[in-house]
């Protein structure tokens, strides 16, 4: 024995085998190093994906600011006129003033040099009133003592020389109504208040002379299709209302005309025929002993902006009552401060606005949001004027001294808001406020809708659909391939199912929207036959199938049955949807869709949330399925067997000792999952209408996060709105995958402390 042991010792102590322990010891230490590099590799990925995201996101809820960048005082003889409005272009290099002897004067908007000057004719008339330009609108209206109009349009253009350097702008002045003055009132009366609104008519004209009283006429402007020229033809309309007006403003293609009385209420009058005026309702715009001190359109001119002497800012827009009827409703009320407001000069392109009151405030606002962007004192005493940049970049404010002062803004995403991204919002032609994703449109004067709630709504609506059919399906058949499978059968559908994972989820969802989604639409007696032949079946092939003697049971061997279950499920399906049209004709009048639809009021498209559901679930059902059979196949049989020896059924068995056991891995199974169809994207794409709706209904579709991020991340502008808000949907769905893995391994690590004594 011990030249045996001297042997063994000297044998494993020798070089050969000392070089094989440290070599043996080199590949664990490598091993360990790289995995333990792995997992970190990981973790920095994710980490990194994180900061990422969030780095993309964060200028959404960047405060803007606005801060002086000039300030000057016109030079003569331009500052001994009186400046009665002004307006700037988008490159905030030219401003337009308009003076009260009818000069349009263009300076530099930075240091208020001159550059040129043009002077409009006016006949010998003085400008009485103006109509400023409003967003979408290049034409300036001029109202004279004489009852004349006056209108020109002022564009500006690029100029670059032949070698493609850049000039300046130059700014261009067309004196409108083929050069002519525009004789509104027939009395030859004073406008104090001139308006106009073009349709396809022609351009009403509106304005107010004496003490309030409303004149109109209609421009017809028709094209002569021999000569090219342009005839004009005016119709004067009879107002016949006596009622004193301040201010009248007239809705796109006249469809409506808000008139403001002296007492704060507000006529709001139908004008869609001018030979008809109708006044509709009649409204309070402030509280007794106030006084409204500005009335504007927004951009689109669908919605009113009333500033009034509290320092508030009410918005207004028609909305389709109860009765079918529109009527001009109160939405939302800002407020700057609690001096009057004096000056609001509405975005062009987006729903904001820049509000100044008489103490010199200044408060930038959007609508939508419901949100103050900027509030600051920036002047001394009350303003004169104000003029906000086409890109609300730049705001140039004369004060109460005649100074004019450039301010920079910097304000890029202002229509962005927990309430805008999460809340219910009332947007423009809504009837109440709604949850809604909207990102374009083909027009400029349409507002986005951001809102990610009716997104997460759909993400959330595909995934239980999908967890409906495939968790079921996919537990229940790990049980039955782990526990009662015969060995050699499982060793054949196992592999299968598994293989199926591999399946590129752009071909489920191919086959969902060409074929499964008109199939399902032609057999829906069918599809929901199956959810109950299928079933009652099986139990019921099983009850007949234990009624057997038992030499013909014994003909299967024990885990051999699926090959009888199999082809019975094939055919129970098939009879389920053979039996389809007997069912429609029978129950649905031949027609179950046109059933859901008129008799039951259930609202059903072709790709909707049952057609994702099968799809995805099928999708999702080998994951569930691989994962937890490993789980339950796990439990070791010393359990399992010693449950048997204590005389519990099989099944007995398998609820009280095996399911306990596996639970931790059947609950990653299902959390992995609900991970996959929660991140899913083309079959969702593909198979659904892909409409952002708020709706449980199964007959309709939905919008998912990631479908979204996938349709419309190429179409988004970088940088914008749309694009950051695009990677906040990602965002979300980055974290509510890791908070549900996180809470998914503690109770993983619950259920595994409990019944780790089994």
């Amino acid at each position: 024995m011990q030249d045996i042991s001297s042997r063994l010792e000297q044998e494993l102590n020798s070089p050969r085998m000392r070089t094989r322990r440290k070599f043996r010891a080199l590949k664990d230490t490598v091993a360990q190093r790289a995995i333990a590099l792995g997992g970190w590799s990981v973790i920095v990925a994710i980490t990194l994906i994180f900061f990422y995201l969030l780095y993309e996101v964060m200028p959404l809820f960047k405060s803007a600011s606005i801060k002086q960048e000039s300030s000057f005082v016109l030079q003569q003889p331009a500052g001994a006129s009186t400046v009665l409005t002004m307006f700037t272009e988008e490159q905030n290099e030219v401003a337009a003033l308009l003076t009260d002897s009818g000069e349009l004067l263009f300076i530099n908007a930075l240091n208020g040099a001159p550059l040129s000057q043009q002077q409009i004719a006016l006949d010998g008339a003085h400008i009485s009133s103006f109509k400023i330009k409003t967003p979408g609108d290049d034409t300036l209206l001029l109202g004279l003592n004489n009852g004349k109009v006056v209108a020109v349009a002022t564009t500006f253009k690029v100029q670059f020389d032949a070698d493609g350097q850049r000039l300046g702008v130059t700014p261009n002045v067309v004196q409108l109504f083929n050069g002519q003055s525009i004789q509104l009132d027939p009395e030859h009366r004073a406008l104090h208040y001139v308006t106009e609104q073009s349709s396809a008519e022609g351009k009403l004209l509106a304005g107010l002379v004496g003490d309030g009283q409303v004149v109109m006429t209609l421009l017809r402007q028709r094209t002569n299709p021999i000569t090219g020229k342009v005839q004009e033809s005016l119709e004067p309309i009879n107002f016949a209302s006596n009622t004193a007006y301040q201010r009248i403003l007239i809705a796109p293609d006249h469809h409506y005309m808000f008139a403001l009385r002296n007492n704060g209420r507000l006529d709001v009058y139908d004008t869609r025929n001018l030979n008809e005026i109708e006044l509709l309702h009649t409204l309070p715009l402030v509280e007794p002993g106030q006084q409204v001190t500005q009335m504007i359109f927004q951009l689109a001119q669908q919605s009113l902006l009333v500033g009034d002497s509290q320092g508030q800012i009410t918005q207004y827009f028609m909305v389709r009552d109860a009765h079918n009827q529109q009527q001009l409703t109160k939405i939302r009320t800002l407020q700057l401060g609690d001096a009057p407001i004096e000056i609001l000069e509405a975005e062009q392109r987006r729903k904001g606005f820049v509000a100044i009151d008489s103490n010199g405030r200044v408060g930038v606002f959007n609508t939508t949001a419901e949100k103050k962007a900027i509030d600051e004192p920036l002047l001394q005493g009350k303003p004169l004027l104000a003029a906000l940049a086409p890109r609300a970049s730049m705001l140039l404010v004369q004060d109460g001294q005649g100074t004019f002062q450039r301010y920079a803004i910097d304000n890029p995403h202002p229509e962005t808001s927990l309430k805008s991204l999460w809340g219910k919002v009332w947007y423009e032609g809504y009837s109440e406020p709604e949850y809604t994703w909207q990102s374009s449109s083909a027009s400029n004067e349409f507002e986005p809708k951001f809102s990610l709630t009716p997104l997460a709504f759909g993400t959330l609506k595909a995934a239980f659909y999908a967890m409906l059919l495939s968790v079921p399906l996919a537990v229940c058949g790990a049980m039955y391939t782990a526990y009662f499978m015969a060995p050699a059968v499982r060793r054949k559908i196992k592999p299968v199912i598994e293989l199926m994972e591999a399946l590129p989820t752009v071909i489920l969802g191919f086959f969902a929207g060409l074929f499964l989604a008109p199939f399902m639409e032609t057999h829906l007696p069918g599809v929901f036959a199956v959810l109950l032949i299928i079933p009652l079946g099986i139990v019921s092939f099983a009850f007949a199938w234990a009624q057997l003697p038992a030499r013909i049971r014994d003909l299967v061997p024990e885990g051999w049955h699926v090959v009888i279950l199999i082809p019975l499920v094939v055919a129970l399906g098939g009879l389920s949807f053979s039996l389809s049209q007997p069912l429609e004709l029978a129950f649905f009048n031949g027609d179950m869709r046109n059933w859901l639809s008129n008799d039951l009021g259930i609202d059903f498209d072709q790709r909707n949330a049952m057609v994702v559901g099968f799809a995805m679930g099928f999708g999702v059902i080998p994951t569930i399925y691989s994962i937890a059979e490993d789980a339950l196949f796990g439990v070791p049989k010393s359990l399992s067997h010693g449950s048997l020896a204590l005389g519990a059924t099989p099944w007995q068995t398998l609820v009280k000792v095996v399911l306990p056991t596996a639970s931790p891995g059947i609950f990653s199974a299902v959390m992995i999952g609900m991970g996959r169809a929660v991140g899913e994207t083309m079959i969702v794409l593909m198979a659904t209408g892909n409409t952002p709706i708020m709706n449980a209904n199964i007959f309709e579709g939905m919008r998912t996060l990631a479908a979204n991020i996938a349709v419309e991340m190429g179409e988004s502008a970088l940088g914008s709105s749309h694009y950051r808000i695009l990677f906040l949907a990602a965002l979300v769905l980055f974290l509510f995958t890791f908070v549900v893995n996180t809470l998914a391994d503690l109770v993983r690590q619950r259920l595994r402390k409990k019944y780790s004594t089994l």
